[in-house]
Parts: structure tokens; sequence; C-alpha cells
């Protein structure tokens, strides 16, 4: 741990913050442990018990809907309370459902099982939520912003590699256990990953009177808690959550902002998020119920999809140096119909194991460039306003398409939704190139 406090033979990290550095990275090694089980598998889960993409949609559109909703109260409510402790609370509050995650498939039939996890997973949305929103603003305060890169990058090499063991691990277990016992392991797992990333949380702590500036990048870690991560190619950003806790009064999003060129970019946002939720409940069910894979071989892709997401981001830097956030933003929209295209024509392991590279090698492109291209659309002197529009804009698209996903794969077929979408993702790419400058 002693070699992650130095980012160079020539700079070490200062005392006061050495403590909060090793348990912001102890908290995302559990994290990645519940990431890469109970997460990573719960899509799975619900598949093989008979769930339709509708059912699994539920489980996007659910907390998309919830964080619509709650995020500006959420940062009203947090700007008025201790933020450690609110964030500790909220992660307590959320993580606690991951036990009754392991009780249920031995207390409910199947089909009673499939809508508890869908309600389930809604309730959990709303300390979901504050947790989101009070972490990112936890982050930014305690880690100083000549370090955030640093922190960030080391985090996020942390989350793709314990990702990967924890999936690898499930995989095996749920080879060698049988159905439903398998599931309620990897569950438990997740669970004692998801215990033990709130034991750290408590500890990050701000130095007093350290309080940092703003930075004026993003904080780029991929691995904040309380934001739902799909499978695929869906992991949910948290673009700005943390300036949502400024400011006491609680203020709808201020509609001029979207007068200008912002009101363009939020548009192409708009349909480039819509166009990549319309694939994501779709996955899962062509995985288990139309390529016939096993679980084994899930695992595996998803192990493959974590270490291309880990090696494209450690290029991320020099290519948004030679191309701008803003290019960089257009061709991770654009190169992102591959993942649909692809699952779409997968008919053996070969072609899925290709698919899940392709994902997470253009994922780690768009997760990395999109959130500092927004932020570079933002004026610093009123930053709350402009990324409550981003966060309005994200959740709306995540809401409708995961249930317009469903209902194109219920009357046309999966493969043809998932053409859809792809066409949907590279016109995306195209409108950013033309309307996002």
């Amino acid at each position: 741990m002693k070699s992650l406090l130095k980012l160079s033979a020539r700079r070490t990290v200062p005392v006061d913050y050495r403590k909060i550095f090793v348990h912001l990275y102890l908290d995302v090694v559990w994290a990645g442990i519940l990431n890469g089980s109970a997460i990573a598998f719960i899509a799975i889960y619900l598949s093989r018990i008979g769930s339709d993409v509708f059912e699994i949609g539920l489980l996007t559109a659910g907390p998309a809907a919830v964080a619509l909703v709650l995020a500006l109260p959420a940062g009203w409510w947090l700007s008025r309370r201790p933020l450690t402790k609110s964030v500790f609370w909220s992660s307590v509050a959320l993580r606690s459902f991951y036990l009754l995650w392991i009780l249920v498939p031995s207390l409910l039939p199947a089909v009673a099982q499939r809508w508890t996890f869908v309600v389930m997973t809604f309730v959990m949305s709303i300390p979901g939520t504050a947790l989101a929103v009070g972490f990112n603003a936890l982050y930014g305060e305690a880690v100083p912003s000549e370090w955030r890169a640093h922190v960030a990058g080391v985090r996020n090499g942390i989350l793709s590699l314990t990702t990967l063991a924890a999936s690898l691990l499930c995989g095996r277990v749920l080879t060698w256990l049988p159905m439903p016992t398998a599931y309620q392991v990897v569950f438990g797992i997740g669970f004692l990953g998801a215990a033990l990333s709130s034991v750290h949380l408590y500890f990050v702590r701000p130095v007093a009177g350290g309080r940092p500036a703003a930075a004026e990048t993003s904080l780029g870690d991929l691995s904040q808690p309380g934001l739902y991560r799909p499978a695929g190619d869906g992991t949910r950003h948290g673009v700005g959550l943390r300036f949502l806790t400024r400011g006491h009064p609680l203020r709808l999003p201020q509609v001029d902002i979207l007068r200008g060129q912002y009101g363009r970019v939020m548009f192409c946002l708009l349909i480039l998020h819509f166009a990549q939720y319309l694939a994501i409940p779709l996955v899962p069910v062509l995985w288990v119920q139309h390529v016939h894979l096993s679980d084994s071989q899930i695992s595996l892709g998803n192990a493959i999809m974590y270490v291309c997401v880990f090696l494209g981001s450690t290029q991320l830097a020099g290519l948004s140096r030679r191309l701008g956030h803003h290019k960089a933003t257009v061709l991770g929209a654009g190169l992102m119909f591959l993942y649909p295209a692809l699952a779409a024509l997968t008919r053996d392991m070969t072609l899925f194991l290709l698919t899940c590279a392709a994902g997470g090698l253009v994922w780690s492109v768009l997760g990395g460039a999109l959130g500092n291209y927004v932020l570079e659309r933002v004026p610093a002197d009123n930053r709350p306003a402009y990324l409550a529009w981003y966060n309005v804009s994200l959740n709306a698209a995540v809401l409708v398409a995961s249930m317009v996903g469903p209902l194109l794969a219920r009357e046309w077929g999966i493969p043809t939704a998932l053409a859809i979408s792809a066409v949907g993702r590279l016109l995306s790419g195209l409108i950013l190139w033309r309307w996002g400058r």
C-alpha cells in the first residue's frame, strides 16, 4: 500500500492525506468485489429464473427514475448535514439490501423473486442517490485538486483488478454449486464487499482547514458508489454530482440555460444516452436465453471487459491531449455501436468474447472523456445549475430507453432491437460531432 502513496520518486503524498488515500483505495478494493459479484450477476440470475427484457429493463429504469426526482433534494439534504456521516449512513442503508438478496432465493418462488428484486432495486435507489451525490462531494473535499487524477487513476486500476478477480471467482462458484445456492453465495460475496467498503467510507474525512477549491476537470473516478452498474457498457456517469450539494436553497434547473449552446450539447447527450441504454436491458437475456452461455463463460466475458477498460484507461490521457475532450467523446460515442452490433451477431463463445473486449475498450474512451467534455461547456461560476441539467438529461434518457428497448425487443426480437441501438449510437456520435462543439 505504501507504493500507492507515491506519485513519483520526486513527489509523495502529504502526511495529512495518507490515511484518507489508503481508505479510499481499500474502499474500492471491496467495492470492486461487490461490482464483480452481486451487481454483475443479478441480471443474469433473473434471466435464468425467467425474467424477460421488460423486467430486466426495470432494474435500470427504477434507479434512473429515483435519481431524476431525488438528485436535487438529496444535494439540498446533504448540504445541511455532516457530509462524512451522511455518506456512511447512506451507504449502510443502501448496502443492507444485499443481505436480503441472499435470502430471497430461499424464501420465494421464481415469479415472486423476479418482482421482489425489481422492487428492492427501486427502493435501494433512494439511499443510493444520496450516496452517489454525497460521495462525489466528499471525494471533492477530501482529495486536493492536484492529487485527484492520481487517486482516481489508482482507484480505477484497483476497481478493474478486483472486479476481474471477483468475476472469475464467482464464475467458478456458479460452476461448482447448484442453483440457487450458487447465486446466494455470489450475493453473499457481494454483501461482504459492500459492508467492508462502507467501513472504509466511514474513515474518509476532509482534513480540517484543507477544503480544496473546485477542480477544473472531472473527478475521473469510475468507482463512485450508489450508481447502478448494469451489464455491458452501461456504467452510470457521476459527472458533477458534488456540485449539487452547494448552497442551501432547493432550486429547479434554470430553463434559460438551455437556450444557447449548452442546450444543444444537452440535446446531443440526451440522444447519446438514449441510444446507449436501449441495448442495456437486452444483453443479459440475450446471453442466457438466446446464446445459451454458461455462468463461467459470462464471468470470463465480464473479466475480459474489465481488463480492456483498464488497458484503455491507461491510454486515455494521451488520446485526450491529442484529440481534445470533444473529439475523444465523439470517438467513443461513435464506436459504441460495436457492442450491440457484435452482440446481435453473436452465436458462439468467440464472438461473445470479442464483443466484451470491444465494449470495454470503447467504454474506457467514452467513460473517461465524457466528464471533462461536459465540464468544458460549464461556466465555473454557475456549475450546479448547469450540471443539474446534465443529470436530468442523463436520467431521463436512461429511464425512457430502458422501457423502449424492451418494447422494441418484444415487437421485433432482441437482435433487431440491438441493431437499432447500434445505428442510434453511431448517429449519436455524428450528431455530437456536428452540434456538440
